[in-house]
């Protein structure tokens, strides 16, 4: 049995499909931990998991889109988030003297933990965003995102430039995504693609079942936990497109109190968390910006989508979903509530929109999920001692 050191950054559609991971690896007799903030990781993993306890690097609003969103998602989070969550990755490492880390694919502070350790790790890829290289026609944007990672390098005293891009490991990378949805495009190498990982969650005993409707069809709407800033006036559009179609339609809108004003009480339920693995069996579809996590948790279950995507991986994967013919695809800022409301109910109506997610569902289903990156994570044990 091995020891596998967890470290992801505080993003709840990142911890998500790792904390299954590192689930399946506690079952099948390993010793897990994660390296992380305990006030965030706490209500995400349960009470049973170890957390070696480090400062929490709280992510800024993004409200920058297109290229501005990649430069403050770099400077503003993801090298100040390493800087700062490296000493505690550190000293887990010296106590729990891990013999593999799980690092999220930008929790590059774990990258350098490994390299200064000489340990085996793996990336676990929770998006697509720059999992192939979407700059690579913008040579002068790859530079730049290398010098950010030479800059983390660096700030963390260690010698010369980095061996290789600290978002791919040399030993793994773990994409929780499959052809079915992604197709076969220009994975690095080392790539499997395992499909969601999907783990019971712990329960939220406040939400109020008996709310829904079983006479009407119900509909999760979720933007993710970077856009809130950019979301109220969605909302307030997703609300308006619904007001027509509430005697036959619910929606379930995750967002902060008091954010979607005029909400119907009797079709519109505002909760800022849901237990979205829990809906999913009785969900008619979602509406969503189109990360990765949120997409993948619908089509593992069947349930097709309308995608507005808004930055980052999400448009990625928006025209993914609708090329596989598993949803439609909205512009976040510019859908009216009528055009809005027409592709909800053509995804609702249109039979063909679920079985092709039933199809990319039994795709998933065959890629294995967290059994499978489990797997791979014990062949990378077994394997320790190659250099980093």
């Amino acid at each position: 049995m091995g020891r596998y050191l967890f470290v992801s950054l505080p993003l709840t559609g990142h911890v998500h499909p790792m904390a299954a991971v590192s689930r399946e690896l506690a079952d099948r007799g390993h010793e897990v931990m994660w390296a992380g903030s305990e006030s965030f990781l706490r209500p995400v993993l349960g009470p049973g998991t170890a957390i070696a306890p480090i400062p929490l690097r709280a992510h800024r609003g993004q409200a920058d889109r297109g290229m501005a969103a990649a430069k403050s998602r770099w400077e503003g989070y993801i090298v100040p988030h390493a800087k700062v969550t490296l000493p505690g990755i550190e000293r887990a490492v010296a106590a729990f003297r891990p013999d593999v880390l799980a690092v999220d694919q930008h929790a590059v502070a774990g990258a350098i933990a490994a390299h200064r350790a000489g340990l085996p790790w793996a990336s676990l890829a929770p998006t697509t965003m720059e999992l192939t290289r979407p700059y690579r026609a913008l040579p002068e944007v790859e530079a730049w995102l290398h010098r950010q990672m030479a800059a983390a390098w660096t700030a963390a005293g260690m010698p010369g430039e980095p061996p290789h891009d600290l978002r791919f490991s040399p030993h793994l990378l773990i994409a929780f995504t499959g052809t079915a949805l992604n197709g076969p495009l220009d994975w690095p190498g080392n790539a499997v693609l395992v499909g969601p990982a999907l783990a019971p969650r712990p329960p939220d005993p406040a939400f109020p079942w008996d709310w829904l409707d079983p006479g009407r069809r119900h509909v999760l709407v979720t933007v993710g936990t970077l856009a809130m800033d950019l979301a109220q006036d969605f909302h307030t559009r997703v609300v308006q497109a619904l007001r027509p179609i509430g005697g036959s339609v619910q929606a379930i809108v995750v967002a902060p109190d008091g954010t979607v004003p005029d909400a119907p009480e009797g079709d519109v339920l505002v909760r800022p968390r849901a237990p979205v693995l829990d809906l999913m069996p009785r969900l008619d579809a979602v509406v969503s910006h189109g990360g990765l996590n949120t997409v993948c948790e619908a089509l593992a279950h069947g349930v097709p989508l309308v995608v507005a995507p808004i930055k980052g991986d999400q448009p990625i994967n928006a025209a993914r979903v609708a090329a596989v013919g598993a949803g439609r695809r909205v512009r976040f800022a510019g859908v009216r509530p009528k055009a809005l409301r027409e592709e909800l109910l053509a995804v609702l109506d249109d039979p063909s929109y679920r079985a092709a997610a039933h199809r990319v569902r039994d795709s998933f289903a065959a890629a294995g999920g967290a059994a499978a990156a489990a797997l791979h994570l014990e062949q990378l044990l077994g394997r320790r001692g190659t250099p980093s």
